[in-house]
Order: structure tokens, then C-alpha cells, then sequence
């Protein structure tokens, strides 16, 4: 029977045992909403390219720049929020980051030149990057330790969602007579609705209790908080600097975050660069197909391979465990890339191509894109854990800023075997920095997470 979650305890063994409520839920749906727009804003400014490359003759530097900029504003984004989360709380935060989100969403849409577009995408990247810590954080401290891996995964999973409307949402208006001009607008500006759906929603959830007992603060019936009795102000320090110090004063830590990062650099290099360069991709295997052919060759491939790539991995993230389901997914995905990029010509064979670039993105969801989400949610003691997972995220969107700037260059270079060739080779050093760096975590509270070192590395440093 379902448990409801009690925010005033400080013993968590209750919420550790917890079966899933509505509260549970709940906070998956409102913290969900920011992935929606993450990933359909990843899929959809390919399509806005393809349309304002003709209109605003856009050179492959301004190309690269636009569809990687959001990118790199993220990884400042997530360092920022991430840090101030640990300072202040999840909840004085919480909610702010989907403001900047659609400020930069709906900016974007009245771009008047490639360059404003630019610098509005960054504003658009720091509200994204400022999602990732706190939405993470907020739904593994309320989780039960059974189901804290699907529950984040869900969190994330909502990506899903936006992978599929994206494409479909352009399908709808590429074949209406609406100019490209109007119609590139819109799709830029959709964005900013899911986000601002649950902005009041984030301001009204109540401060995770992990958190209050971390930082002696109490909060009554209205959401207020107030110093707890007896506390020890020294035990939780608010510098912006001190939680960068601890994460690297302990050896156990400092492993755990430089995997964490390190999988999540990887993994994103491979996966923004194929996913936002995807028409790019598909244009090898036919150059004549219209923006609107190649969009729903897109959707398809997303809604075959994708989608349950996400249902798979949240259902199964408690009983095979995280590491498995991350080193199963970057060796597959290794194969699956290291195939495109070896045999020869096979752009010019349809279906065995779609089934392979097919297969890559159903191993990257089920796989080290939904791994390297809830590792760091969980894999840090509470003072830090936005804090980490804010690293782990930036370390993610710069090597996506990477992959998305290269991938083109690749592409114009060699051709898909180069572009595909590079993605393999990240996909193996991500499968050797899982097997090294990283613990199990599975059926295991956040608190003992914090105690245990159980990679080999920090066996050797303990």
C-alpha cells in the first residue's frame, strides 16, 4: 500500500522503505516537465536550421554556434544552480530555472538575425542546465530506495515525450502553407508552455526533508523555514566555494565525480552530435528528401528506438542496477556507431542503415543517457549532491557543446564513417570509466551511498 511522504523526519529509514505514492508522482510530473522542453528543443533546432539556412544564408560557423550555444550555457547553468541548490535549498530555487528557460524560448522566437538567435539560445541553456541538479536531487531524496532509480529515470524519460513531439509538431506545420519564416518561429517558442505549466507548482513543493536535516532548518505548514534548535551552524556551510572543496577533499568523492563527469561527457558528445546533426546524418542517406521527409524519418526512428529505449531503462533501473545498464549501453552503442562508420557504403543501404542508427539511439536511452542522470543523484553526501551532480551535468553539456560544434565538421570531412567512427570511439572509453570509476547503487539508501566506497579505485584509495 502506498506510503504518503512525511517531510518533518529526520530518521529517512520510513522514506528509504516507502512504496511509490501520489506524491511520488507528482514530483516525477512537475520536475519532468524541464526534460520535455530539453529534449524537444535538442530535436527541433535542427529543423529550425534546415528552414534558416536559405532565409538567413547561415555559414557553418553560425550553424555550429546555434545549435551548440544552448549547450554550453547549460554546463554554467547546471554549475550555478547546482551550487546555489545546496546553499539555500532545493525549494528557494526551484522553479526559477524554468523562467529563464522560457524567457530564453520565447526570445528566440523574435530573433531578428542569426546572432540574436545565438545569444537568446544561451539564455535558453542556462535554464536547462539549472534543471538538471535540482530535478534530479528533489525526486532521490524523496524516493524510496527500491524504486529511486525508475523514479529518477522517469524524471528524466519525459525527454521521451519531447522527442516525439518535436518532430511532430514541425511534421504538422511543414505541411500547412505557413511560411518557413513563421513556422520556425513557433516551433522555437513552443518550449516555453510545459515550462511555465509547473513554475507554480515547483515553488509550492516542500523542501526536501534530506535537505532541512542537512542544514538544521525546520518548515512549518506554509513553507517557511526557520533554523532548527541545537544546530550546529558549522556542520553546513552556505560559502559558494566550500562545496567545490568538499567534493574534492575526499578521495571516495572526488572518484565518484570524475566518473560521473567523465560518462557524462562521453555519453553526450556522442548523443547531442548524432541526435542535433541527425538531418545532417540523414541527408547521407538521401540528399533529395525534404526538411519534412527527413523529420518524419526522424519521428519514427525516435518513436521506435528511443521511446522504449526510456520505458525499458526506468523499468528495469532497480533490478539490473546502474552500472549494468550503463556498460550494456555504451559497448551497444559502440557497435551500433562502429558499424555505421566500418561497412562499407552503407548509406546506400535504406533499411539496414535506419535499424542500426535505430539501434544506437535504443541503447543510448537504454543506456548511459538515463544512467548518467541518476548517478549523480545519488552517489554524493546530501551538502553536495546538487552541487555534484551540477559538475556532472556541465562536464555532460560540453562535451554535447563538443559533439554538436564537430559532428558537422566530420561529416564535411569524411563523411558519416568519420562522424560515426568518433562517436564509437567515446562510446568505449564511456563503457572503461564505468567498469573503473563507478559504484553499484541499486537497493541502497542515499546515506549509505555516502559512506561505502565500492569501485576499485576507491578501494585502492581508502
Amino acid at each position: 500500500m502506498a506510503t504518503s511522504i512525511d517531510t518533518r523526519q529526520t530518521d529517512f529509514s520510513e522514506m528509504d522503505n516507502a512504496e511509490i505514492s501520489k506524491e511520488h508522482w507528482k514530483i516525477m510530473l512537475i520536475s519532468g516537465m524541464g526534460f520535455f522542453t530539453d529534449a524537444y528543443d535538442l530535436f527541433v533546432i535542427g529543423v529550425v536550421m534546415a528552414l534558416l539556412k536559405p532565409m538567413w544564408h547561415v555559414g557553418k560557423v553560425e550553424e555550429g554556434l546555434v545549435e551548440s550555444t544552448a549547450l554550453l550555457a547549460a554546463a554554467i547553468g547546471a554549475l550555478l544552480f547546482g551550487r546555489v541548490a545546496d546553499m539555500v535549498g532545493r525549494k528557494r530555487i526551484y522553479g526559477v530555472e524554468v523562467l529563464v528557460l522560457a524567457a530564453g524560448a520565447i526570445a528566440c522566437a523574435f530573433s531578428p538575425n542569426i546572432w540574436w538567435l545565438i545569444g537568446f539560445r544561451f539564455i535558453l541553456g542556462i535554464g536547462i542546465g539549472g534543471d538538471y541538479p535540482v530535478s534530479a536531487t528533489i525526486m532521490s531524496e524523496y524516493a524510496g530506495k527500491a524504486h529511486r532509480g525508475m523514479l529518477v529515470t522517469l524524471v528524466f524519460a519525459m525527454q521521451a515525450a519531447g522527442l516525439i513531439v518535436g518532430p511532430l509538431l514541425a511534421a504538422v506545420l511543414l505541411s500547412t502553407h505557413l511560411s518557413h519564416d513563421i513556422i520556425w518561429r513557433i516551433l522555437v517558442s513552443f518550449g516555453a508552455l510545459p515550462a511555465l505549466a509547473v513554475y507554480g507548482a515547483r515553488r509550492h513543493l516542500k523542501e526536501s526533508p534530506r535537505f532541512l536535516k542537512a542544514a538544521g532548518h525546520e518548515e512549518d505548514d506554509s513553507g517557511n523555514l526557520r533554523k532548527a534548535k541545537h544546530f550546529d551552524k558549522k556542520t553546513h556551510s552556505i560559502s559558494f566555494w566550500d562545496g567545490f572543496t568538499r567534493l574534492v577533499d575526499s578521495k571516495m568523492i572526488l572518484i565518484r565525480l570524475i566518473g560521473a563527469s567523465a560518462a557524462w561527457f562521453l555519453m553526450d558528445f556522442a548523443y547531442y552530435g548524432n541526435t542535433v546533426s541527425s538531418p545532417l546524418v540523414l541527408s547521407a542517406l538521401s540528399s533529395d528528401h525534404s526538411v519534412l521527409q527527413k523529420t518524419l524519418t526522424q519521428l519514427c526512428i525516435f518513436t521506435v528506438f528511443a521511446a522504449p529505449g526510456y520505458a525499458i531503462a526506468a523499468l528495469t533501473m532497480d533490478k539490473l542496477g546502474r552500472k549494468t545498464i550503463q556498460g550494456l549501453g555504451f559497448g551497444m552503442m559502440a557497435l551500433s556507431f562502429g558499424l555505421l562508420a566500418l561497412i562499407p557504403n552503407v548509406e546506400k543501404l535504406m533499411y539496414p542503415f535506419l535499424i542500426i542508427y535505430g539501434f544506437s539511439y535504443f541503447f543510448t536511452e537504454f543506456g548511459p543517457n538515463a544512467t548518467t542522470f541518476v548517478y549523480p543523484s545519488e552517489i554524493f553526501p546530501v551538502k553536495v549532491r546538487t552541487t555534484g551532480h551540477g559538475i556532472a551535468a556541465a562536464m555532460g553539456k560540453i562535451g554535447g557543446f563538443f559533439g554538436v560544434f564537430t559532428f558537422p565538421f566530420f561529416m564535411h570531412w569524411h563523411g558519416l564513417p568519420a562522424a560515426e567512427g568518433a562517436a564509437a570511439i567515446v562510446s568505449v572509453l564511456g563503457l572503461i570509466v564505468t567498469i573503473f570509476l563507478l559504484p553499484e547503487t541499486k537497493g541502497k539508501s542515499l546515506e549509505e551511498l555516502s559512506e561505502e566506497p565500492a569501485t576499485p579505485l576507491e578501494r585502492a584509495a581508502a
